[in-house]
């Protein structure tokens, strides 16, 4: 039986606050070694996840921006597939809203609501380093956005009760106007009618093509993650910084971890491999 691992970065892969993934660094080999696909599924940008790509020597697709595209590599698969059009190396299949429709309808929610909201598209790569903690230069990437913006909702001195009431009124504008939003670890993301699972469904149904029956494995942290723990065979919620798991998640299907981030990342897949090969 063929498995592929779909995986969150931030938070899950990638430790919160140093993002490193050296914890996870036995169980990367342990993919390696058997051939394992490992695809970043995450809010990151393609120029983001080229970063860990090229550094992780991983030769696979990606799917970019909360499910707002899938980069596959050209020559990748011998089966025919649908894709949108060719980018550099990649055929892609586009899923999501382009990035300037998207500012245009948050703009316009910062104007009628009168809510501090604060988008990347807002920002100087200076000033996304210092909200993210990212260096310089990953902070021009996580700039590039293609899909998705991130955004954070600052209390211009509301009460609780008023803030969410101009939560609740945003979110139905972004529905009327016929986008989504999610809540990941650190930021609102607003984007198209696209989300993680989706584009874990297409992307699964290739490699069906290609190799027969799978197994699929997620793994992810946050409410940000659950269209794609519900879109694979084995989901695992790895737990927050501070030891707890997402506490907007419950759901009995789920693989809850020990250990927080990159280590409970790295836990669960050898658990899951070594059962695997019994």
């Amino acid at each position: 039986m063929k498995y592929i691992v779909f995986t969150d970065m931030d938070g899950t892969l990638i430790d919160h606050d140093t993002y490193s993934y050296k914890p996870a660094e036995e169980a990367l080999s342990l993919l390696k070694n058997r051939e394992i696909p490992l695809i970043f599924c995450t809010s990151k940008t393609r120029a983001e996840i080229e970063v860990y790509t090229k550094e992780m020597g991983l030769i696979h697709p990606f799917i970019s921006e909360n499910g707002g595209a899938i980069f596959i590599p050209l020559n990748y698969f011998n089966v025919d597939y649908k894709y949108d059009y060719i980018s550099k190396n990649y055929h892609v299949i586009e899923l999501g809203t382009k990035y300037q429709t998207l500012r245009k309808v948050l703009e316009g929610i910062r104007s009628e609501l009168g809510l501090k909201i604060v988008g990347f598209g807002d920002l100087t790569p200076s000033e996304i380093s210092e909200i993210t903690g990212l260096d310089l230069e990953s902070a021009k990437l996580a700039g590039k956005r293609e899909y998705d913006e991130a955004f954070t909702i600052e209390n211009d001195g509301y009460t609780q009760e008023e803030l969410q009431e101009l939560i609740e009124k945003m979110i139905s504008i972004i529905k009327s106007s016929g986008l989504s939003y999610t809540k990941g670890g650190r930021f609102w993301h607003l984007m198209g009618d696209n989300d993680k699972g989706k584009a874990v469904k297409i992307l699964s149904q290739i490699y069906e093509q290609e190799y027969g029956p799978l197994k699929t494995i997620g793994l992810g942290d946050s409410l940000n993650d659950l269209s794609m723990l519900h879109a694979v065979d084995i989901p695992v919620l790895v737990q927050k910084p501070g030891g707890i798991h997402d506490p907007e998640i419950n759901d009995p299907r789920i693989k809850y971890s020990e250990g927080v981030g990159p280590v409970g990342w790295n836990l669960s897949l050898k658990k899951i491999l070594s059962d695997s090969s019994k």
